[in-house]
């Protein structure tokens, strides 16, 4: 995001194994605050009727292990293999992400639609059984396709300057960890933001307004993935 991940790598250059190590988990506590992560699970935990922190804290936790899983899965080949995933698979995987994000933006904004964030409206409860929101296998999903996005492979791009195989390895566990404890806090953030009074008061107003800006974002975010649009981040 703006050369900081390359300035938080560059602080590793000549350092000892801790401060490599440290340099891991930094990189991994700043990788969850990427625009694209944010706009996924921004929509993902405003998409429930109810707000509870727990369960906010709880989705960010699943994200971060799917996350973690994808980066581990393919990170650890590269790095030993110090070879990148070709052009396309990660043209495919950026447009996957994009396609989550607007997928979770339209539902969010169809959920509005119909009257789930209406505190006078109360819908069957057959009807939200059959809708269900905000689930840790979602969560899941979602991190899995991040996990081989771009700003993942950046991050693995960095770790394999690290001149020890054993080093980077342990370094891309750190991100991977730190990028679900930091992916918590965010959705924590979020959740208690949300259960605020005055949020809920005006949450038919604000749902609709998180829906259209996670829709236009997915949409920038596939036209970035296939270089019809630039991505600064």
């Amino acid at each position: 995001m703006f050369g900081l991940d390359d300035w938080i790598a560059g602080l590793s250059e000549g350092a000892s194994v801790a401060v490599v190590l440290l340099v891991g988990m930094l990189l991994g506590l700043r990788h969850a605050t990427d625009p694209d992560h944010i706009a996924a699970m921004t929509t993902l935990v405003a998409s429930g009727r109810e707000r509870a922190t727990r369960s906010a804290a709880r989705l960010g936790a699943w994200w971060g292990i799917g996350h973690g899983i994808t980066l581990i899965v393919f990170g650890v080949p590269i790095l030993l293999a110090e070879r990148y995933l070709p052009d396309r698979v990660q043209q495919g995987a950026e447009t996957a992400v994009a396609a989550l994000i607007v997928f979770l933006g339209i539902r969010l904004l169809v959920r509005w639609r119909h009257g789930y964030f209406d505190l006078h409206a109360h819908p069957h409860p057959e009807q939200e059984h059959r809708h269900p929101v905000r689930t840790p296998l979602g969560a899941l999903g979602i991190g899995l396709v991040h996990g081989i996005g771009g700003s993942a492979g950046i991050g693995i791009l960095l770790l394999a300057a690290i001149p020890s195989e054993m080093v980077a390895i342990v370094s891309l566990l750190l991100l991977a960890v730190f990028t679900a404890i930091s992916m918590s806090l965010v959705t924590v953030g979020f959740g208690l933001t949300l259960s605020t009074r005055p949020v809920q008061s005006a949450a038919n107003a604000v749902v609709p307004v998180l829906g259209v800006a996670g829709l236009a974002f997915g949409l920038w975010y596939a036209a970035a993935a296939w270089s019809l649009a630039s991505y600064p981040f």
